[in-house]
């Protein structure tokens, strides 16, 4: 029998790429389904340059689809660091009815 777990989408700049890998092993060992990002476009050097304006787009609306379907996000706010696109982010989780929790 397959337990309900808590999902849970974490959100951030992609520059904090190691911040998004360590808190995901922990929500993970604590018993939740985590959901991350796609790739980290500030530090993942084969993509940087991959990233147009069309595709910033659809990564945004994926991200938004996640949280969907997610029960909270996460925000990754290393140095209390929030963009726009995580503002955003924040935004419609709450908008959606998501509880937010924070790094930092």
């Amino acid at each position: 029998m397959v337990r309900k777990y808590k999902v849970i989408t974490l959100c951030g700049s992609t520059r904090f790429k190691d911040e998004f890998l360590k808190v995901q092993k922990q929500l993970t060992l604590e018993g939740n389904i985590v959901i991350s990002v796609g790739l980290f476009g500030h530090t993942d050097g084969e993509f940087k340059n991959v990233i147009t304006p069309e595709i910033k787009v659809m990564l945004d609306d994926m991200h938004k689809g996640k949280i969907d379907m997610s029960d909270e996000i996460y925000v990754i706010n290393k140095n209390g660091y929030i963009g726009e696109s995580t503002k955003r982010e924040i935004e419609y989780a709450i908008k959606t009815g998501k509880s937010v929790n924070y790094l930092e």
